[in-house]
């Protein structure tokens, strides 16, 4: 499994959870990235529930650290 194929399989868990999702993936490195998710407030929860024990299992078993952070799509994180 590529880190390509991690990114892909976090995606697919994120919008089953909410499907107004809006994802930002930042490469850090080959092992890592970032996905920056936009969802409506009500679905927060549900996709840091849903994403938190595949993210550790990416982690233990293939070694690639997925960092998902949830934000409020109506309360953005500042830009700058």
């Amino acid at each position: 499994m590529s880190l390509d194929d991690a990114i892909k399989a976090m995606q697919t868990v994120i919008t089953a959870a909410s499907a107004s999702a809006q994802i930002k993936v930042v490469k850090m490195s080959d092992e890592e990235a970032r996905l920056t998710v936009l969802v409506p407030a009500a679905d927060m929860q549900k996709v840091k529930d849903a994403s938190f024990m595949p993210a550790m299992n990416f982690l233990n078993n293939d070694g690639f650290d997925l960092q998902v952070q949830v934000y409020d799509k109506d309360a953005p994180p500042l830009q700058g």
